[in-house]
């Protein structure tokens, strides 16, 4: 008789692999901005992304994956309550992307101060993927080109040297996420937690990381 196949256990709460388990760099998060984290098929079993711990840190997110995403579906995504408080206060979706050159057809607007000024009605829309994916997503979708657009203001540089980076402003979506709720909650000390979680994270990859630079991180997009 044939020995059954060779399954490896995976982690019913961070889906990932035993030996990979991310559960252990969770640091809680308590934050008023709801986060949309909007994942790239192709990001679902990256063991190098940070969007599925962020997710876990955060209380108030969820994650819906795809890159061409159905209109209603996306709008629903966007807009529908979370909870019976959404239904008497409807948040405001604002994506976090960096300015674009500008064009006549898809012009960018930054959300209305009074937006930025309530963070309880905010619910910040993240694109994880690759700079290429990503911009994939926002060109694939027009509702998510309608959004106003949160930019970072003078983020430091990231930490995240095991995935490659393109640009100077390109950072992990757990790390990006950090910036924009420090802008958005800047009196809330819990999102501190977020770069200890990123600290965790990056303190368990190390082990792989000769493997990563040999392979010059990341294979091209195709």
């Amino acid at each position: 008789m044939a020995a059954p196949p060779f399954r490896r256990s995976t982690c019913a709460r961070c889906m990932r692999p035993g030996a990979a388990c991310l559960c252990a760099a969770v640091r809680p998060v308590s934050h008023r901005v709801q986060v949309l984290i909007l994942m790239h098929p192709l990001e679902l079993h990256q063991a190098k992304g940070t969007a599925r711990l962020l997710h876990l840190c955060l209380q108030h997110s969820r994650v819906v994956v795809g890159e061409t995403f159905d209109p209603d579906a996306l709008a629903q995504a966007l807009t529908a309550p979370w909870s019976d408080a959404d239904r008497l206060a409807p948040r405001r979706a604002v994506l976090l992307y960096p300015p674009s050159p500008p064009d006549p057809q898809h012009p960018m607007q930054a959300p209305p101060p009074h937006w930025l000024d309530a963070p309880d009605l905010l619910r910040l829309v993240l694109l994880d993927g690759t700079w290429r994916k990503s911009r994939r997503m926002l060109w694939g979708n027009p509702l998510l080109q309608a959004l106003p657009r949160l930019a970072l203001h003078a983020p430091p540089a990231s930490r995240y040297a095991i995935r490659k980076a393109h640009a100077p402003h390109q950072r992990s979506t757990l790390e990006a996420a950090q910036q924009a709720l420090l802008q958005l909650e800047p009196s809330n000390p819990d999102i501190a937690a977020l770069g200890a979680a990123m600290e965790a994270f990056i303190a368990q990859q190390r082990v792989h990381w000769p493997a990563a630079r040999s392979a010059m991180l990341d294979p091209p997009d195709p």
